[in-house]
């Protein structure tokens, strides 16, 4: 499967946008009664098996990249590799979120609210970035090895090369029917045998 890699720059803005959105939120509710902060602890069990699921699907598809297996549904091949993709940025995104939110309330650890946030946020951003690291492995067992069609350029040397081969048979075997004259051209003031006797 033919396809760019995630660039790492992807990753770094998903999680800097994702780091300031959740300080911002931590900074701006610090004194309200809503409880918006942390995270549900079904979140990160969620996203940790999300994570797994993941990885399990792009292992089939490099099972069958490296001749494991014989035959792959290509849709199911696409699909793994854009779940991937998607895995991987919002891990990134989703660290960012919970890490901000950390660093915020981290200095009033020693409430009890905030004490259970932070060990939360703690254990979001741990999982998020465990599915970064398994859509970054995914994303590349997805990768196949490139098609030996015939634009590639070991195939148009091959091509050359067989052509190059096939010219020079036929030159050669042009030479070899090619008829030889045994009979040389007669030299001025010379006649053959059979005109000498009919004169």
């Amino acid at each position: 499967m033919k396809a760019r890699k995630t660039p790492w720059q992807y990753f770094v803005i998903a999680g800097v946008v994702g780091l300031l959105g959740g300080a911002t939120l931590a900074y701006v509710t610090r004194n309200s009664a809503v409880n918006v902060l942390g995270s549900s602890w079904v979140v990160p069990v969620i996203l940790g098996l999300l994570g797994i699921l993941v990885l399990v699907l792009a292992w089939t598809v490099r099972k069958y990249a490296k001749g494991e297996l014989k035959d792959i549904d290509p849709r199911r091949a696409f699909n793994t590799l854009v779940m991937a993709k998607s895995l991987s940025l919002a891990g990134s995104l989703l660290a960012g979120w919970y890490l901000g939110q950390l660093l915020v309330v981290l200095p009033r650890g020693d409430a009890p609210y905030y004490s259970e946030v932070i060990l939360e946020c703690a254990v979001s951003a741990g999982v998020s970035l465990f599915d970064v690291i398994a859509g970054i492995v995914s994303e590349w067992w997805c990768q196949l090895p490139p098609n030996e069609g015939p634009e590639h350029e070991k195939m148009k040397r091959r091509k050359r090369m067989l052509d190059a081969s096939a010219s020079q048979k036929r030159s050669s075997s042009e030479q070899q029917t090619k008829p030889i004259n045994t009979l040389s051209e007669p030299r001025e003031g010379h006649r053959y045998d059979g005109d000498r006797r009919r004169s």
